[in-house]
């Protein structure tokens, strides 16, 4: 496992070298247009921020986080999370990495839950969380440090319904309360370990829920963190069986989606163990219950992992290879990363396989346009063997000529500018921050002004008709300015003969998918309801500040994107224009050198033949570092 993980740092490492290097040449050979210096920086950006993030996510005292000690610890000689009966998990939990960070426990404190910020915003705030230092060389004092994320406290009925963390108007609500009427709660929201485990370092990202009630009271888990994990892993327990809540939480957060690398793990088989009993019975049961539950998740009996976590902890820690095998941890390790990296691997090839022909084909257009303005100068220098100071003064007027003509062309462009200016300012009021925050202001006091269903459901329905009309607006907007900027690209291609692939089109479908998916999981969780208790208003404005903070990230997403695009989409022009009007300039200024015997003829055609000669040297050299890079992708 962890030697998976290696190859797939290094792999990651060696796309990242040969990216850089075609990078640095690509712009020491001049042949990347601004559009195209972008991508590249974008494609080093997301390789060198990537990571992989597993979710394991199970009710109470099923093992999961001994599961975790088991799959990514047991070389440390001890358990990193604390395992044991009872809840030892009470809010969700990031283990990772992040060199920015020493050895430390980030805390936020649950009285966030009252704030109009969900925990992604949080992330952003780093006064508003407790900061505890990891001492790695005493295990003892680490594992206290971690222990912070079992602790709970007593608070009143109120403030726990003012977190969302309870419900009078449940069936179950009283069980609840103590002895003195008091609700025992989470001490923390979220925490963040950051631990330098080599697993860690090489980007892994690990994620334990608290519990499959959390799945509903905490928005973050169900609108970001779990959906967005790359694998997921559901833990039953052999002694329990299948709940009715287990099998709630599969169809409606986890399952549904029906992706790649959602597992199922039957766990805690070593309480069928049973000594008198032969081992074959006791494999027929754990593979009748196997079954079971595969039946009652509508899974292949495959996809359902029976498992000891604990045997397994034990059996790695005392190097006792029975005893692991009997575990029947190292099939689910294999399942684990056979479709966790590959499936990165493919979701990394295909990006830059995109970004890779694009970047190419304006590279492409780059040299062939240095190229033809190179030949073009070579044809008229040897044209001018032999002949008299005439014709040299006539070929110099019809350049200045052509030049003229060029110069004119471009005031065409100044208007064009303008237009496009003036386009690009209407896309921001569909597309701009400002706009988001308004509609966001506009739910919430919606939702201060009505406690009914309703209203909140009206509120909602028209929160996100609203956003799809934005999008819908901007992306008409954005088709606009590139119908616009196609026809002046075509025009200079025509009247000056520049070789101009249209420009690069934009897309806003990415962010309304995102915004679907938000969509579709508010309507799992609220939109079937007839009706709303108090506590469950409360719960879905917990809800909306998440979808609010995702629906933000989205909207500045695509602000960024179409920012860039809008910066970049007149580079291949502009580029060209650029290159032409020197090749203009070059051209008069060598025809007059000659004309006025400051330089030979022959000397100038030389002069252009090594210039052609180191074009196409780095052409050479980019397309052997790009065979190099499409070799480390592929690989």
């Amino acid at each position: 496992m962890v030697r998976d993980l290696e190859q797939y740092g290094a792999w990651r490492q060696d796309v990242l070298a040969a990216l850089r290097g075609y990078q640095q040449a690509a712009q020491a050979a001049g042949l990347v247009d601004g559009a195209s210096a972008l991508r590249l920086a974008r494609c080093v950006s997301r390789l060198a921020d990537d990571r992989l993030s597993v979710a394991f996510v199970a009710e109470f005292s099923r093992g999961k986080s001994e599961l975790i000690n088991a799959i990514f610890f047991a070389d440390y000689g001890q358990r990193i999370l604390p395992s044991g009966a009872g809840r030892t998990t009470m809010c969700p939990t990031e283990l990772l990495y992040d060199p920015a960070w020493g050895p430390s426990i980030r805390l936020l404190p649950i009285e966030t839950r009252a704030q109009n910020l969900s925990t992604s915003d949080y992330r952003e705030l780093p006064g508003a969380w407790t900061v505890l230092p990891l001492n790695l060389d005493a295990g003892g004092d680490m594992q206290d440090a971690i222990r912070q994320v079992s602790l709970t406290r007593k608070v009143s009925v109120e403030e726990a319904a003012r977190y969302g963390l309870y419900d009078a108007e449940d069936a179950d609500a009283q069980a609840m309360l103590d002895e003195d009427g008091l609700v025992e709660i989470s001490m923390w929201r979220h925490a963040i370990i950051n631990f330098p485990h080599p697993l860690l370092k090489q980007g892994l990202v690990i994620l334990d829920t608290p519990g499959l009630n959390a799945i509903g009271t905490e928005p973050e888990l169900t609108l970001n963190l779990i959906p967005n994990a790359h694998a997921v892993l559901f833990i039953l327990a052999a002694d329990t069986g299948v709940t009715r809540s287990d099998i709630e939480v599969w169809r409606n957060h986890i399952g549904a989606d029906g992706g790649s690398g959602r597992l199922v793990v039957l766990n805690k088989i070593d309480s069928m163990w049973d000594e008198l009993r032969g081992d074959v019975e006791v494999t027929q049961a754990i593979e009748r219950q196997q079954a079971s539950v595969a039946h009652l998740l509508a899974l292949d009996a495959g996809q359902v992992f029976p498992v000891s976590a604990q045997k397994a902890l034990v059996g790695k820690i005392n190097h006792d290879a029975a005893l692991l095998e009997k575990s029947r941890l190292l099939p689910l390790e294999a399942a684990l990363f056979n479709e966790l990296i590959p499936a990165r691997k493919n979701i990394i090839r295909h990006q830059l396989g995109f970004d890779i022909d694009a970047i190419l084909a304006a590279q492409q257009v780059q040299y062939g346009a240095r190229a033809r303005g190179i030949a073009e100068q070579l044809h008229e220098l040897h044209s001018l063997r032999g002949k008299n100071q005439s014709v040299i003064a006539h070929m110099m007027r019809r350049i200045d000529i052509e030049k003229k003509e060029f110069d004119s062309s471009l005031f065409k462009l100044q208007a064009t500018r303008a237009v496009f200016t003036r386009l690009s300012t209407e896309l921001y009021t569909s597309l701009g921050m400002e706009i988001v925050r308004d509609d966001i202001d506009a739910v919430r006091l919606a939702m201060q002004r009505s406690r009914f269903f309703t209203g909140l459901r009206d509120a909602m329905r028209q929160y996100f008709e609203r956003i799809g009309q934005n999008l819908d607006r901007s992306e008409r907007k954005t088709n606009e300015i590139t119908e616009m900027m196609g026809v002046m690209y075509r025009r200079f291609a025509t009247e000056h003969g520049l070789a101009l692939a249209l420009p690069m089109p934009f897309s806003l479908a990415r962010y309304r998918q995102e915004i679907d998916d938000i969509e579709a999981v508010y309507h799992k969780q609220f939109g079937t309801a007839t009706l709303l208790t108090t506590s469950r208003v409360v719960l879905m404005e917990k809800f909306f500040d998440t979808i609010a903070s995702r629906v933000r990230r989205s909207f500045t997403a695509a602000n960024d994107d179409a920012s860039a695009w809008l910066k970049v989409i007149m580079a291949p022009l502009e580029a060209q224009i650029v290159e032409y009007k020197e090749h203009l300039k070059l051209r008069l200024a060598s025809i007059q050198r000659i004309h006025d015997a400051t330089d030979s003829l022959e000397q100038k055609i030389a002069g252009f033949e090594a210039s052609l000669a180191a074009l196409e040297r780095d052409k050479a050299q980019l397309a052997q570092l790009l065979e190099s890079l499409r070799a480390a992708i592929a690989a």
